[in-house]
Formats: structure tokens, C-alpha cells, sequence
């Protein structure tokens, strides 16, 4: 399988099958958006869509992926699903914390998150959207993933590895609105045993930022994603010494391939 990292939050996982399954499409706004992929083409080749929260730098992209592919499945905590149903989106699963839905070559379980939801909140009139969640996503003869979602460090991870036990965790790591690293390392050397873990929802600086101008404009609206910034260092510094994970650092607009 393969992980394509698109944003601080935005992944794209492809399966063996060629299958391409995008988690929190955020775009105008990201600047780890490679803008050369704002393309017909691109949403095209998107089969579903997951939603971990409502937060804006999660789904305000999803309204692009459906103008350019309109029976694009999204699935989403029942809350936010009912919200994006009321707003015209069509192909919305509802699904909730603990429930799975199978596709053809991948089941995924939605599970826990410490972290709130809301919906239109740059709009001036935010709406409540349930629970934050984490992904499970376990391909068929390949990896399981555990995708976080935006959270707090919680025990829940014990239990998510106990009971699905992911080999990759994509973990919130950036401090301010998530956990930090030194949360992000505990729950990878006492709650977790992945073989992998890729440090998330850190913001890119201007130097590996693929759009800097954006990373501009986001900065003057979001002061605070400076503290957020070129964070994944240093959970990889912080587990140095833990040899049983490697961490990945993921480049903005770079696919690493994960083979058994």
C-alpha cells in the first residue's frame, strides 16, 4: 500500500487494487497542498472520502472533490454526516465510533478521539458535529493503519492496538489543538506497537511548504499555526532511542510505499 501526505492532515492511501482512499480534504487554505494537483484528474481518481471532524482544515475541500466528482462517497461521524446531507452532498455513509464499513479491499472502523467538532466555523455560525474520530484502516493482505484524527493523548490507544492492532500510526503530534510529541512518543513506547509511526497534523515551514504563499495567507488569518510548524522533528527525537517504530517523516506532496 502507499501513503501520499497532502496536507498536515490530508492523507491519501492507495491499495494494492489501485484503490485511492483520501482522509480530511482541506485545499484552499493547506499550503502542503501541491497545487499542480488541482485537477479534474486528481478528484477523479479519489474512490471515498473519510471525515475525522468538521473542523474547516479538514472539510472545506470536500465541496471541490464533489464539484469535480459528484457520486463521491464521503463517510463521516453520523453528526456531520447529517450536516453535510442538509448542505447537498449526496453519497454521505453515516457511521459511528466503533462501527465498520467494508469496501472491496479494505474495512475501515471508525474509533475514538479526544478532540471537539464543529462545522462552518470560519463562516461566523458554527454547528455542532458530533465526535471527533480516528480511522482504523485495515487493507486486505497489507497493513492496518490507525489514522488518530486530531486528538489528546488518551488510553483508548491501548485498546485500539490491542484490538485492531495497526502496524502504522499516523499520529497527531503537533501540540496547540492535538498532542505534541512528547504525548505522541508516550502513546508509541506504552500504548501502542506499530512497526511505523508518521508524525502528523505539523504544518510545513516556508522552506518545504510546496505552496509558501499560502502558508502566508494562512498565518495572517491563523497566527497560531507558527507554533505548529516543522514539528515533526521532533517526535522522531524524542524516540531516537525506542528501535522497535520507526518514524517516518513524510515530505508535503510525498507517496512513501509500505511492503510486507
Amino acid at each position: 500500500m502507499k501513503i501520499l501526505r497532502l496536507g498536515h492532515a490530508m492523507y491519501m492511501f492507495t491499495s494494492k487494487a489501485g484503490k485511492n482512499y483520501l482522509v480530511d480534504p482541506f485545499i484552499d487554505l493547506n499550503p502542503g497542498f501541491p497545487q499542480q494537483l488541482d485537477t479534474k484528474d486528481f478528484y477523479n481518481a479519489i474512490d471515498c472520502v473519510f471525515l475525522t471532524h468538521g473542523h474547516f482544515d479538514h472539510t472545506s475541500g470536500l465541496s471541490k472533490v464533489v464539484e469535480n466528482k459528484p457520486d463521491i462517497m464521503v463517510v463521516a461521524q453520523y453528526d456531520l454526516a447529517m450536516i453535510l446531507l442538509q448542505k447537498g452532498i449526496k453519497n454521505v455513509l453515516p457511521i459511528n465510533q466503533g462501527g465498520s464499513v467494508s469496501f472491496n479491499d479494505l474495512t475501515v472502523t471508525m474509533v475514538q478521539a479526544k478532540h471537539t467538532s464543529s462545522y462552518g466555523e470560519i463562516e461566523g455560525t458554527p454547528l455542532y458535529a458530533g465526535e471527533a474520530s480516528g480511522y482504523v484502516f485495515d487493507f486486505d493482505d497489507d497493513y492496518t493503519v490507525y489514522h488518530s484524527g486530531d486528538t489528546a493523548l488518551m488510553y483508548d490507544m491501548k485498546l485500539i492496538q490491542d484490538v485492531y492492532n495497526p502496524e502504522i500510526a499516523i499520529l497527531s503530534s503537533s501540540g496547540h489543538f492535538t498532542m505534541g510529541p512528547k504525548e505522541a512518543a508516550y502513546a508509541v513506547k506504552n500504548l501502542l506497537k506499530v512497526q511505523y509511526v508518521i508524525p502528523s497534523h505539523t504544518f510545513p515551514s516556508k522552506k518545504s511548504a510546496p505552496s509558501p504563499d499560502i502558508l502566508d495567507q494562512l498565518l495572517n488569518a491563523f497566527p497560531v499555526v507558527e507554533y505548529m510548524m516543522d514539528r515533526d522533528k521532533d517526535l522522531k527525537e524524542l524516540l531516537n532511542d525506542y528501535p522497535q517504530t520507526e518514524v517516518v517523516t513524510m515530505g508535503y506532496g510525498e507517496e512513501r510505499e509500505f511492503k510486507k
